[in-house]
């Protein structure tokens, strides 16, 4: 019953965001996205933010990672509204797309990146709500590629950019709030500290 019960909630946007479409199982449809070989993405070269490139100038953050049990972050520019409609949105560092595409329900266009940040470890940026997708799945990007533009999910919320950043690699799309953070990463924290 609480499964049922937290699809019809997903489904309805009341967390914020659905499930990732790619293997249905009724209304709740759940994608993980496989690791990628170690060998086959370029190694990272430091971390930028993912708007106002490189130091998210004309951009604030206005629900910080952990803020309501807020899973990433989101990326706002300073006019307010919708005045970042469809501003550029930039690779936060060398990666392998190992999604892009248009899942619905609250996330809308979502782009998912895997960053090979040593010879042992990799971590994957999550983009949400774009208006626009520049990439395509099993494209390699560098850091500062503009891969998408900012949206509101079709008038779903004001304009925005859902950053998240994952430790674990291929995590399901889940909700975008949970108290349990485990396999997240502060996107915020994480750059300024891998610059």
């Amino acid at each position: 019953m609480q499964n049922i019960l937290f699809a019809f909630l997903l489904s309805i946007g009341l967390f914020g965001c659905k499930s990732e479409v790619q293997k249905k199982t009724k209304d709740i449809v759940v994608v993980a996205v496989k690791p990628v070989k170690k060998d086959s993405v370029k190694l990272t070269n430091g971390f930028d933010f993912p708007v106002g490139k490189p130091n998210a100038s004309g951009y604030y953050n206005a629900q910080k990672f952990g803020e309501n049990n807020h899973l990433g972050e989101d990326w706002n520019g300073v006019g307010g509204g919708n005045t970042d409609l469809g501003d550029s949105i930039y690779a936060i560092a060398n990666g392998y797309v190992s999604f892009a595409e248009d899942i619905n329900g609250g996330w809308g266009n979502v782009i998912r990146i895997i960053h090979q940040t040593d010879a042992d470890t990799q971590i994957e940026s999550l983009y949400a709500h774009c208006l626009k997708i520049d990439v395509q799945e099993g494209d390699h990007v560098n850091k500062g590629d503009k891969i998408g533009t900012i949206g509101n999910n079709s008038g779903q919320y004001l304009a925005h950019l859902h950053l998240e950043l994952r430790s674990e690699v291929g995590l399901p799309i889940g909700g975008g709030y949970s108290s349990n953070t485990s396999g997240y990463i502060n996107p915020t924290e994480f750059i300024k500290n891998n610059r």
